[in-house]
């Protein structure tokens, strides 16, 4: 979606934030803890990414900082951005280039730690294609979605690797058309997340799929990560806090127990994958969690060169017309620290 479009619906929504309270409920542990209630809207309806937060709220992880945790599904990044920074849920999780967007359009919301640090954007293809480069790209036909981030920055993507757009027939579609189209031979393959759509695709055709992933070729940016609204950052700032570190433990325990993780994804949703779709996804997420500058710190911790490289790649490709600094999108004080 173009910002212009992003700009009408930011208003009524913030208009909401006005009218909403700002949370406070509280509820009792069987402990007799007394607990906060929290709400977290997810980028998308649950699949192998969300196993932490599951994982957090089985283990008692959410509950031992304070928190009782209510996931609820999302319906796309940039919805669940502006419904952060609206106040309709006290956190989000999304994607770091709809929340570029959305504080180049004025939404009151930050990151609080971005996650997934190197980008899961790939083009994804069934491996009896054999694409070994992205030059093997040139005069196929590859499934995409407009506006999406993997889309915006396959440009980017394509210069780097010395082609250019025209050399690419793109094929535009919604994000489950793309799918469709590759496994009825329609397209050569998909542009999207290599921790989502691959591992269902390969399951759905029971074919091996692989992958040209952006950062493997020059190109890296920041994903999915932590939000919250300003009001609530200003607010309750040790809620804030406290969900940052409850979330940061539960991501390092997860990944060191994948499979209790994926199980506790359990019952999560109607839509939620098979198991070995989840443990597919998930496997693939834990491969993400790190730049070279974070490497052996806890899941969330940012640096702001990596957030600088993020911010140039999408002021290059359009998304942003004028960037700020990484304090205009992520307030560190609030997120994980070492």
């Amino acid at each position: 979606m173009k910002l212009r479009s992003l700009v009408l619906t930011l208003v009524p929504i913030v208009a909401i934030a006005a009218a909403c309270g700002g949370g406070g409920d509280k509820t009792t542990s069987a402990s007799g803890k007394k607990l906060d209630k929290v709400t977290l809207t997810l980028n998308w309806y649950p699949y192998g990414e969300h196993a932490p937060f599951y994982y957090g709220k089985k283990q008692g992880i959410f509950e031992k900082h304070g928190i009782d945790l209510e996931i609820k599904a999302g319906q796309g990044s940039q919805k669940t951005v502006q419904a952060t920074g609206a106040g309709q849920t006290d956190f989000g999780w999304a994607d770091t280039p709809a929340l570029l967007a959305g504080v180049a359009q004025g939404l009151p919301v930050k990151s609080i730690g971005v996650y997934l640090q190197t980008t899961p954007a790939a083009v994804q293809f069934f491996s009896d294609k054999a694409f070994k480069s992205p030059a093997d790209l040139k005069g196929k036909r590859i499934a995409a979605t407009a506006g999406d981030a993997p889309s915006r920055t396959f440009p980017a993507f394509l210069k780097k690797n010395g082609l250019v757009e025209s050399d690419v027939q793109l094929q535009n579609t919604d994000p489950a058309g793309k799918m469709a189209a590759v496994i009825s031979g329609k397209t050569d393959g998909l542009i999207g997340y290599a921790n989502d759509q691959g591992p269902t695709m390969a399951a759905k055709a029971g074919k091996q799929v692989s992958y040209l992933k952006f950062a493997d070729f020059g190109l890296n940016y920041y994903s999915n990560g932590l939000l919250v609204g300003d009001r609530k950052l200003k607010s309750d700032a040790d809620l804030v806090k406290r969900m940052s570190a409850a979330t940061s433990e539960a991501w390092a325990a997860a990944e060191k127990d994948p499979a209790n993780a994926v199980a506790a994804m359990q019952g999560a949703s109607q839509q939620l994958p098979a198991p070995t779709v989840l443990t597919d996804q998930f496997k693939t997420t834990l491969s993400l969690l790190h730049t070279d500058a974070t490497k052996g710190k806890a899941p969330g911790v940012n640096t702001d060169a990596d957030w600088q490289q993020t911010i140039g790649v999408f002021t290059q490709s359009g998304l942003i017309s004028k960037a700020q600094p990484p304090s205009g999108y992520w307030d560190s004080s609030a997120g994980p620290q070492g």
